[in-house]
């Protein structure tokens, strides 16, 4: 550290000294001081000290004058005038040993304004004079202090300053400190008294002392701000823990957590950055920027060089500076810039699992944090991490609790359905068919298209896809587009938001991401309007889509399965159903037959539902009879399966006993009505077909190349069937 203006005359020199006065040695020992009498004979116009009452009564003064000083350095200032009435002071300089022992630096003086002006802080090397006077712990006399400043780069020019001036370095010392030295410089032609010595000396120990005390208010000092700062450090982790502890949600628990972090650390902003593993990219997911622009804001994103992600992985934190900050992408440097950002303190949020992204702080004061600050944000990012850790995983539980709610709300409506899909009651060759069929294409993922007439059964048999399927675990959900009106068929199936039209309360799932994962069966498809059909082949042929009110994209990964009575492909030729989503319905077509082309299963049928039903009404039903199951297995329903079962249940209503009670007149009239409809429809039909084939065939009915080929049918079959339709062998018109 600095020593300071020393005055320091060469030892033995005799000049501007009184004659009869002998000069004391370097130490101050061997020469002797004049006394007090002796000055008062011979100084004219300098105050003397006469007796050594006046001497402790001047020494007294100063160190009560010194008391009442608040610092060290008004006490330096503070001397000169405190001695001008007893020792007429030219300068006084305190140097204070730095910690390493070698070197002094100037603390404070005070001097006369004709003095050389040494800054504060000035260092000159511990050695001569100097180092004798920390040694030996006595005062040091110099007779010109200009010869002992020539011995210090720094002081030599203001030697020629100083010529002829004596000066007394003092030691300044406590009872286990060493704190430096005092140097007191006289006036040109002024002598050193003995009771001038003793006095100065005396008030150096006080300076001693007055150091000892403001290094020990310091340390206090300096402890308190230490105590203060870890308690305000271990408030804010507790604060940190808290909102981990009370708040699962990110968005909540990150906005409280910043307000703590930027009460602490007094920065600008704080950013939450989450890591997208699969695009490699970071994305600022909270911003807590009470005092921006709105520039910058939650969604940007950086994406992250190969460097970037290894120090990720390290979880080093860093400070950059604006030169750092420089190297940002484009877009985030732009939007810094504009808030005026030049310092920033980025520290990675790590887990046991690997890294989740950073979190970081800016601030618009250059050098903005500190070493210590980024030590405490590593221990801040960890408790995040962890936090970050946990609110993703409520994340995922809360998303499938809700998905799970979702499925247990449609399936409980699902419970209420008519179809007991357990089984599909059967054995006729028409609906073995169907079952290999559906063996066949239900271990795939392809999409299936059924049709079949009204009451087939369509639904079953998706159900029994969905069953055999490797999706079998997941949810089936159906959906009828007929009986929805058509302008919330979108919304039934896409979903809405809340506020997305009048009525629009609350969020809703669409059916598609219902059956995320599992298998979705759209019945009546061809009664979707021609305007809902692209969206709905966008969700088929991309997987994805947008719930109504919201532009965020939805991706799933859903089985389709649609079904319909009527033909779509008469409906594309009449520009009623596009042809691109046809074609992406009709991967895996099944033909579900009409239960007259099932005759073989009506039995079975009817005793299903006979089971069935007296069961649900608490009956006991054992027997039909003969006569009741050949009228019911001859009877045309046109209604299929759903006519026979509700025409079953009627018949279970009015049984009263054991035996099945058929109300045959009800039976009757369907069948004459459906004799009567079908007379100009099934028979017309078929005798169409018969005649087109024998023209075909040139009359020919058997053989090779001959009508009963063409028709798939046996030559008495045939014969039998014209009999019946009244068709010649070669008919004469084919509208006969």
């Amino acid at each position: 550290m600095v020593l300071g203006y020393l005055r320091i005359p060469e030892p033995g020199e005799a000049s501007n000294r009184p004659l009869n006065a002998q000069a004391p040695d370097a130490t101050g020992g061997a020469g002797r001081h004049r006394t007090s009498a002796e000055h008062a004979e011979n100084a004219e116009g300098t105050p003397v000290m006469t007796s050594a009452e006046d001497r402790y009564r001047s020494l007294l003064d100063a160190t009560s004058a010194l008391a009442d000083q608040p610092t060290v350095k008004a006490m330096v200032h503070s001397l000169r005038g405190l001695l001008s009435s007893s020792c007429n002071i030219h300068g006084a300089h305190l140097y204070i040993l730095d910690n390493d022992g070698e070197n002094l630096h100037l603390f404070e003086f005070d001097q006369a304004p004709d003095a050389p002006l040494i800054k504060t802080g000035t260092k000159i090397p511990c050695i001569s004079a100097a180092a004798r006077v920390l040694d030996e712990q006595k005062p040091v006399f110099l007779p010109d202090v200009s010869q002992e400043m020539l011995k210090f780069p720094d002081l030599a020019p203001f030697a020629p300053q100083s010529v002829g001036r004596t000066t007394y370095l003092f030691p300044v010392s406590a009872s286990q400190q060493r704190y430096g030295m005092f140097a007191v410089t006289k006036e040109r032609g002024e002598e050193w008294l003995a009771e001038d010595v003793e006095l100065l000396h005396s008030l150096a120990s006080h300076l001693a002392v007055a150091l000892e005390c403001a290094v020990a208010r310091d340390s206090a000092e300096r402890y308190q701000r230490q105590v203060a700062k870890e308690r305000d450090r271990l408030k804010l982790l507790l604060e940190i823990n808290n909102y981990i502890v009370s708040k699962l949600d990110i968005n909540d628990l990150f906005r409280s957590a910043s307000a703590s972090i930027r009460s602490y650390f007094h920065n600008d902003f704080t950013g939450l950055w989450l890591l997208d593993k699969q695009s490699n990219q970071l994305e600022c997911v909270v911003l807590d920027f009470p005092s921006g622009k709105g520039l910058a804001a939650t969604g940007d994103k950086s994406e992250l060089k190969s460097a970037d992600y290894a120090k990720l992985k390290a979880g080093m934190p860093e400070m950059w500076s604006a030169e750092e900050i420089e190297k940002l992408p484009a877009a985030m440097l732009e939007n810094l810039k504009a808030e005026s950002i030049v310092s920033m303190a980025v520290a990675p949020l790590l887990t046991a699992n690997g890294s989740l992204g950073a979190i970081t702080m800016g601030s618009r004061r250059a050098n903005g944090f500190r070493q210590e600050d980024l030590d405490l944000l590593s221990q801040v990012s960890t408790q995040i991490a962890l936090a970050v850790e946990n609110a993703v995983a409520y994340g995922r539980v809360t998303a499938d609790r809700d998905r799970l709610e979702d499925e247990r709300l449609y399936l409980e409506s699902e419970i209420s359905a008519e179809y007991n899909f357990e089984d599909i009651v059967g054995k006729s060759s028409a609906l073995r068919q169907v079952l290999k069929q559906i063996e066949i294409v239900a271990p795939t993922d392809s999409t299936v298209l059924l049709h079949g007439e009204t009451g087939t059964g369509k639904e079953l048999i998706a159900r029994a896809i969905h069953r055999l399927s490797f999706r079998k675990n997941r949810t089936f959900v159906r959906l009828n587009c007929a009986a929805i009106p058509s302008g919330l068929v979108e919304s039934e199936l896409f979903g809405h938001e809340k506020g997305a039209f009048t009525g629009a309360l609350m969020l809703k799932k669409g059916r598609f991401e219902i059956a995320d994962q599992g298998t979705l069966f759209l019945d009546e498809i061809g009664d979707i309007s021609l305007e809902l059909q692209p969206k709905l082949l966008r969700a088929l042929q991309e997987h994805e889509f947008e719930r109504l009110g919201s532009a965020k994209t939805i991706h799933v990964n859903v089985r389709l399965i649609a079904a319909t009575h009527r033909n779509l492909q008469e409906m594309m030729r009449n520009s009623q159903f596009r042809e691109d989503l046809f074609y992406r319905l009709n991967v895996f077509p099944v033909e579900i037959p009409p239960l007259r082309d099932r005759r073989d299963d009506i039995p079975l049928l009817v005793s299903f539902f006979v089971s069935k039903l007296s069961r649900k009404m608490q009956k006991s039903i054992q027997s039909i009879p003969r006569d009741a199951m050949e009228a019911l297995t001859n009877a045309p329903w046109p209604g299929n399966i759903r006519e026979l079962e509700n025409f079953i249940e009627r018949a279970v209503i009015l049984t009263q006993g054991s035996e099945l009670r058929v109300p045959w007149k009800e039976l009757r009239r369907a069948s004459v009505a459906s004799s009567t409809a079908s007379a100009s429809t099934f028979e017309d039909a078929e005798r169409q077909a018969i005649i087109e084939a024998l023209h075909a065939a040139s009359g020919k009915i058997s053989g090779l190349g001959g009508a009963a080929e063409l028709l798939g049918l046996k030559r008495t079959t045939l014969q039998n069937k014209m009999r019946k339709l009244g068709i010649s062998r070669v008919p004469a018109n084919p509208r006969v």
